[in-house]
């Protein structure tokens, strides 16, 4: 009886078996891009759009906070210490994080913007973008009401 097994004299049969190993590793490899990378593709600003129909703010909640964005694409915040002169939107951003980090999180200070309508869309953007980055959990459109509606 021969104990060594390269002289063996029964022939081997190939193995039927799918190494699983690499498949799992390129999965895995695929997941984390796919994780990565969706996020990316799906940012945009939340925002709630205005009604035709809409109520005034009740007299118990705090004064909102209003962005109004000029026809020239200029920031100017309500209760700033200069209510008409342009605001930075480094200092913009500075300002409302601290006005919405005071008082309580229930009752968070209402968050307007009001755009002329010969603004550049994307300088309104603009101002949600850094309202919500400055803390906003939402951000209203102010409008006028038609001329039907009236």
């Amino acid at each position: 009886m021969n104990l060594n097994p390269m002289f063996s004299r029964r022939s081997r049969r190939p193995m039927a078996e799918i190494n699983l190993v690499p498949f799992i590793d390129v999965m895995l490899v695929l997941l984390v891009i796919f994780m990565i990378t969706t996020p990316l593709l799906t940012q945009g600003v939340k925002i709630d759009l205005p009604q035709t129909e809409s109520k005034a703010i009740p007299p118990d909640q705090k004064e909102p906070l209003i962005v109004t964005v000029d026809s020239t694409g200029n920031f100017y915040l309500n209760i700033s210490a200069k209510p008409n002169q342009p605001i930075t939107p480094r200092a913009l951003s500075t300002f409302v994080s601290g006005q919405l980090t005071d008082g309580s999180a229930e009752q968070q200070r209402p968050v307007l913007v009001r755009g002329d309508k010969n603004a550049n869309y994307g300088k309104i953007v603009e101002a949600m973008v850094l309202l919500q980055q400055a803390g906003a959990k939402s951000v209203g459109l102010i409008t006028q009401p038609s001329e039907l509606t009236k």
